[in-house]
């Protein structure tokens, strides 16, 4: 059921210069998931087991997980802990939280607890250095939490120094552009799960959608049951490479899958390489 929802993974490749990046540093490699909601309907232990065997067998030098493991309730995070913990990187396992992550305050302590415990750290407005001081990794709230402050994170780096940026949601990249973002990670958008060929999401044609699409199908898709803008403001940005200035965007249509599932729009990990 899972494999017609959701259609087969894929495997997207990038490629980005970044400047002042050291030498010893490039060529290395990071692979992105991001959107599990795991919840035993959302994503399938296949689709999940066959993510991450994929992810270990690029051999990364990173791996980061961009938010949004769960729906609602955090007892999920307990099984899907076991799969993650099964992730390889030669530099670990970096995690942010979603929306969904942060709907109730407990939810928050207890997916960051449960994948702290495995190995995962989670970043909330802080920065790390995985590969040495020579490329930072910065890991933000989720956009609409209220400790969203990339301010305090930003202002304490050196311009100069290149920087990976996790941010679940892509709405971010646009307050983000007052300062330096070499690459930012995102996912939240699941690609707009159905897609229409060359002119994109069918969410961003939200009221001509529903006008068109009975009303048992719209109950089964969230992003049709509330105005898309409170969804994502920017779906220019819904999947894939975007240069925002001198800023760049990565969005990941991510893993899980919302009723009635995804079409022209299939689950995806992605495998960056810097230079």
């Amino acid at each position: 059921m899972h494999r017609l929802l959701s259609g087969p993974l894929t495997v997207e490749r990038l490629t980005v210069e970044v400047a002042n990046l050291p030498s010893e540093l490039r060529g290395i490699t990071i692979t992105q998931l991001s959107d599990l909601h795991y919840d035993g309907v959302k994503l399938s232990d296949r689709l999940l087991t066959e993510a991450i065997a994929t992810s270990n067998a690029l051999k990364p030098d990173l791996v980061v997980l961009t938010g949004d493991f769960v729906t609602f309730a955090s007892d999920p995070i307990q099984e899907l802990v076991q799969h993650l913990k099964t992730l390889e990187a030669t530099r670990g396992v970096y995690a942010v939280l979603g929306n969904h992550d942060c709907y109730y305050p407990k939810v928050r302590l207890k997916i960051s607890k449960a994948l702290q415990q495995v190995g995962i750290p989670v970043l909330w407005n802080d920065i790390c250095y995985p590969f040495g001081e020579g490329l930072a990794v910065v890991g933000l709230p989720d956009f609409w939490s209220p400790e969203f402050n990339p301010a305090s994170v930003f202002n304490t780096l050196d311009p100069k120094l290149p920087r990976l940026v996790l941010s679940h949601q892509p709405d971010s990249a646009e307050v983000l552009q007052q300062w330096r973002v070499d690459l930012q990670l995102s996912g939240h958008t699941h690609g707009g799960q159905i897609v229409i060929p060359n002119l994109g999401p069918i969410i961003a044609y939200q009221e001509r959608a529903i006008q068109v699409t009975p009303q048992w199908i719209r109950q089964w898709i969230p992003f049709m049951r509330k105005r898309c803008d409170r969804v994502v403001k920017h779906w220019e940005w819904y999947q894939g490479f975007y240069q925002l200035n001198a800023n760049r965007l990565y969005v990941n249509r991510g893993l899980g899958t919302y009723l009635p599932g995804r079409l022209f729009c299939s689950p995806e990990l992605t495998e960056i390489t810097l230079v």
